[in-house]
């Protein structure tokens, strides 16, 4: 018989959405407490928080979700940063601010997200990694529920969330922006040279006046949901990026602007003339399948956390944070398919179709045509696409970064989320979580610093006239640079920090190592084989000689690595997926868990010979 598990108790700098209440595991006594590790910088930990609102709403008087923030990057250990985030993003439970990472050792959490169990006793009965448990939890969570009613250490009522106030503003959170110069504005003939804007927490677009304050309609309801037609009528979830379409398509294609729906997994039309909003790509369901090169119908393919759009190759392209790919929509075909990346989570150029990126977040195309930038955001990169070529401008991968200038090969960014191609070929980057502007000129090679002190910039754009509008996203606002700040003499070179990632590495030892993916399907589910083999893993590491045996795709969860002894430290990179279906069925359902690890490494003599991940399940 397995020993039981008593919770560690919760610590950490304070709490948010508890009214000023520090919460304890006796405060909790008598209620299921499920601890939710994340970072606000991560999308799958964004995932979960989406998956989780069901869960919450179904089972509220019996359950209190924890959001335990144990931050990866400098910005997020920001106090501030931290009650900015758990706004925009809608949490509605209560968060401990685990700045020193205290909790998440206390509770062995090794990737984000993690989730563990907690019972109304007080001790943990389940742990896992990863996005896509809902089902899990949901049938886990109606057996605790009976046990403990029947022994009666079950207690209903309300749990300690207490709302924060909104403050009244126009925006709230704006995440990305497109001028619409030359008469997009609406119907009766409003002026040109409009900007709208995603305002991403009221789940809507705004027209703004050229002023960038003056709001002249919203289109949307301003309410989290998914519902097409009129504007006043039309919902969205977080939606982010948007996109023109050229003239010629948009009257083919029936609207003129495409828009990232970003919490929905779905691409949505806006005619400007009327506000009208269709979805034209997508079935609301998040990616979980296998890369191909083909094309889809583009109502019947999943997607995930579209962030950004950019008309480039006679095609609007999608950076696809959630999968760490670029896909391709064709609005007069209505099909969509793969464009870059393999959904690996890391830094490697190449070809398109074999490179890896992380959380690719913004798109801007130069003024010639020939060249997409890309604001890498999880690898704090400037990248960008030329003839069928992805190459990094500026950043070093997914643990290194700060804000310092300089010859681009030393340069650091810290989560860039938006790009702005300049007419002189050279690239503004909102360089996020350092509340700056940077800029890169390919011609000198170098990196620059034009605005600083900015609240949280996440997309910026170059109006007609030569202006440029940043979206202040934690500000609420669009802003302006400083006239001349774009000139040599308007730019700083900042000699900043250096910082690489707070989570701690996992001690290995050199030579062979053991590498257990450990999955067991869902209750109800056995593996399906029906298409080909059921599982599938694909090891890889940076630096590339980090391993020197083991490396590659094969259907077996285990496998044999060799790691080098003159290699001090890296990241493995791991991606494993299993096929099941559900087992007693007349028409049986599809599933495909999928994970995504990067494990950081350190090569010791003192280090272990296995390393086990699990893929999928309850780890009890």
């Amino acid at each position: 018989m397995t020993a039981r598990v008593r919770a560690p108790e919760f610590r950490g700098r304070g709490w948010l959405n508890t009214g000023g209440r520090e919460l304890t595991l006796a405060d909790l006594r008598g209620k299921i407490v499920l601890l939710d590790f994340w970072t606000f910088c991560c999308i799958n930990c964004l995932h979960v928080l989406d998956e989780l609102r069901p869960l919450e709403e179904k089972y509220g008087d019996a359950l209190v979700v924890i959001g335990v923030h144990s931050p990866k990057f400098e910005h997020e250990r920001d106090p501030e940063a931290l009650a900015a985030a758990v706004e925009r993003y809608g949490v509605a439970h209560p968060v401990l601010d685990d700045v020193e990472m205290a909790t998440w050792q206390q509770y062995a959490a090794k990737a984000w997200p993690t989730l563990n169990v907690i019972d109304p006793e007080g001790y943990v009965v389940a742990s896992m990694a990863g996005e896509g448990h809902a089902e899990g939890l949901a049938r886990l969570l109606d057996e605790l529920i009976a046990t403990h009613e029947a022994k009666g250490t079950l207690h209903r009522g309300d749990g300690p969330y207490v709302p924060p106030a909104e403050p009244e503003t126009a925006l709230r959170f704006p995440g990305k922006v497109i001028a619409l110069d030359g008469g997009g504005a609406r119907a009766g003939g409003g002026p040109g040279g409009t900007l709208l804007v995603s305002d991403s927490a009221r789940h809507s677009l705004v027209e703004l006046a050229p002023d960038g304050e003056t709001v002249l309609r919203r289109i949307g309801a301003g309410e989290r949901g998914r519902t097409d037609g009129p504007a006043e009528l039309a919902r969205f979830a977080e939606p982010q990026g948007v996109c023109r379409l050229p003239e010629h398509t948009a009257e083919i294609a029936g609207y003129d602007i495409v828009v990232a729906d970003t919490v929905n997994h779905l691409l949505r039309g806006v005619r400007l003339a009327t506000g009208e909003v269709t979805t034209v790509a997508g079935t609301g369901r998040q990616w979980r399948s296998t890369v191909d090169d083909h094309a889809h119908d583009a109502l019947s393919a999943d997607l995930s956390s579209p962030w950004d759009l950019a008309w480039y190759d006679d095609r609007v392209i999608v950076a696809m944070a959630g999968i760490h790919q670029l896909w391709w929509f064709d609005p007069i075909k209505r099909t969509v398919g793969v464009y870059a990346g393999t959904t690996v989570e890391a830094l490697r150029d190449g070809p398109l179709p074999d490179v890896w990126m992380a959380q690719p977040s913004g798109l801007s195309v130069s003024a010639d045509g020939s060249r997409l930038w890309i604001a890498d955001s999880e690898t704090s990169a400037l990248r960008y696409v030329e003839g069928g070529v992805l190459s990094t401008a500026v950043g070093q991968g997914l643990f290194d970064f700060g804000h310092v200038d300089g010859p681009a090969e030393q340069a650091l960014l810290q989560h860039p989320l938006g790009v702005g191609a300049l007419p002189d070929g050279s690239v503004l980057v909102a360089d996020t979580y350092n509340g700056a502007v940077r800029r890169f000129d390919p011609e000198t090679g170098t990196v620059s610093t034009v605005a600083d002190g900015l609240a949280e910039p996440s997309d910026l754009v170059v109006t007609a006239d030569g202006e440029v509008l940043v979206v202040e996203s934690a500000g609420h606002r669009l802003s302006r640079l400083a006239p001349g700040s774009l000139s040599a003499a308007g730019a700083s070179t900042v000699a900043g920090n250096r910082h690489r990632t707070e989570r701690p590495p996992t001690d290995l030892a050199a030579g062979e190592l053991t590498l257990d993916v450990i999955f067991e399907p869902p209750p109800g589910q056995k593996l399906d084989d029906s298409f080909g083999p059921s599982t599938r893993l694909e090891v890889s590491a940076s630096p590339p000689e980090l391993l020197l045996d083991g490396a590659g795709v094969g259907t077996e969860l285990s496998r044999q690595l060799v790691l080098n002894d003159q290699v001090s430290s890296g990241v493995l990179q791991v991606v494993a997926q299993a096929a099941t279906c559900d087992a007693e069925a007349e028409h049986a359902a599809c599933h495909l868990s999928r994970q995504d690890w990067g494990v950081p490494v350190r090569i010791t003599p003192d280090g272990v010979h296995r390393l086990p991940l699990v893929l999928r399940g309850l780890d009890s």
